[in-house]
């Protein structure tokens, strides 16, 4: 217990260093950076010092700061989500703009998951990866059985159920999180709520301008809750860092190397791509990556592409020059369809590895294409959330014929690998939402160029 305490106070001092350096003017951006820093240094320190008893003990006091912060995200994304897109299109000057806008934006999600389905399966094929090669241990044979449960239930929704879905039965019960899809059906919800105070605007505009006022207000308090909650960001990270690192085992990592090297390659290469269609329609991809990368680092060390909403949104409208209405919509969207990481990239890979066990010829290009057209379709409603990447594997390979145990010989690096897929989802969000912003020239130029941070107090929106 005593190093327990030394390791907690060791911890509380790595805090009040951190709290120095905001009081020193510090940039949000620098001050992430020195979060993450310490927390990989702290976990390492951890991981070479201690048992895995006292490792588990002092975890589970760090995990007050990183489980907390992740709470207090999850806490204002329902409200901030609602909110803005209620303002967002009540704002609008019609629901042409509205359709645009969707449209563009779940495009652009849906085609750069196809291209990321087919980085997978190449860098899986040149890896030369099989199932076949892979051990199975107890703890992955009890998680093949709790997958092979869950996939009955996941089989039986079709896509046109998975659809259909997805319009909100019960707002309220969608504001609490009910179901992985629970963001869209929020989003549906504001948007048709939007339009009606849009009619409202137009047949009655003295009372509709009253309601117009109240969520100019009430969206104003959402967003200064954002600001409090966003200050915390550094200690956030610092502590799930510390966890990543401490919690993982070496000698598991080794066993799979191959397997994760290949999925980092993979998601690297997919970051290109967003640089490149990025540069295609005019946007400076190293100005946009230096403005985005403490959204990215928060997201790598969450997990969680909901929680990472708020920073997206905030990113998106404040250092990038897009307006609010397509912030929203693509931060809300992107967290739970058409994730390039563990909608894309990762059931991909798993079919690759599969297939050669099942004497399928990878290259042939109508298995290939049916695989691509299955991933792109399938990624609609995988839930923001740590464990997305399994979701998405279990629609995809029963649609595709396949055994889902593989997902659980993998279980061992899940959280190393769903960092990186994470990172990469709420990139492919951001990238979707600045192109859309650009093809419709409602980019303000000015922000972009702009060398601003988000650590320096945030406009009201």
């Amino acid at each position: 217990m005593l190093i327990v305490l030394i390791n907690l106070a060791i911890f509380v001092l790595l805090m009040l260093v951190l709290g120095k350096l905001s009081g020193r003017g510090q940039s949000l951006s620098r001050r992430v950076l020195t979060g993450l820093v310490f927390g990989v240094g702290a976990g390492f320190a951890m991981q070479v010092l201690y048992d895995a008893d006292t490792i588990q003990r002092t975890l589970e006091w760090v995990n007050v700061v990183g489980g907390g912060y992740v709470r207090l995200l999850q806490m204002i994304v329902i409200p901030l989500v609602l909110v803005s897109i209620l303002g967002a299109v009540s704002r609008l000057h019609n629901a042409t703009s509205l359709g645009k806008i969707s449209v563009l934006t779940l495009g652009i999600l849906l085609f750069t998951t196809a291209i990321s389905a087919l980085v997978g399966v190449f860098v899986t094929y040149s890896f030369g990866l099989s199932a076949a090669d892979l051990v199975q241990g107890a703890r992955e044979l009890a998680r093949a059985e709790q997958l092979e449960a869950t996939v009955a239930s996941v089989a039986n929704l079709s896509m046109p159920q998975l659809l259909v879905s997805f319009i909100p039965r019960n707002p309220f019960a969608d504001m609490t999180g009910a179901s992985p899809t629970s963001i869209i059906g929020v989003v549906v919800f504001a948007v048709f709520l939007g339009l009606a105070v849009l009619t409202l605007l137009k047949d009655e505009p003295e009372l509709g301008q009253r309601v117009v006022g109240g969520i100019e207000a009430l969206q104003a308090l959402i967003m200064r809750l954002v600001r409090l909650v966003m200050k915390l960001t550094p200690y956030g990270v610092m502590a799930l860092m510390t966890k990543v690192i401490a919690g993982s085992n070496l000698q598991d990592v080794l066993s799979l190397a191959g397997f994760l090297v290949a999925s980092y390659l993979a998601i690297a290469i997919m970051f290109v791509v967003h640089g490149l269609l990025l540069g295609l329609v005019g946007v400076n991809a190293k100005r946009f990556f230096t403005k985005v990368w403490p959204v990215l680092a928060f997201a790598f060390t969450s997990r969680s592409s909901a929680a990472t909403i708020p920073l997206n949104v905030q990113a998106q409208t404040q250092k990038l020059g897009v307006p609010e209405s397509i912030a929203n919509f693509s931060a809300s969207f992107g967290a739970t369809i058409g994730q390039n990481g563990c909608a894309g990239i990762y059931p991909a890979m798993l079919a690759v590895m599969i297939a050669p066990t099942m004497g399928i010829d990878v290259l042939d290009p109508l298995w290939l294409a049916t695989l691509v057209g299955v991933i792109t379709l399938a990624s609609f409603g995988v839930a923001g959330v740590g464990g997305g990447a399994t979701f998405a594997a279990l629609i995809v390979l029963p649609i595709m014929g396949m055994p889902v145990a593989l997902a659980a010989l993998l279980i061992s690096i899940e959280p190393l690998i769903d960092m990186a897929r994470t990172a990469l989802n709420v990139n492919g969000a951001m990238t979707a939402g600045t192109i859309s912003s650009k093809l419709l020239g409602q980019t303000d130029e000015a922000v972009f160029a702009a060398d601003n941070d988000a650590g320096q107090r945030p406009a009201v929106a």
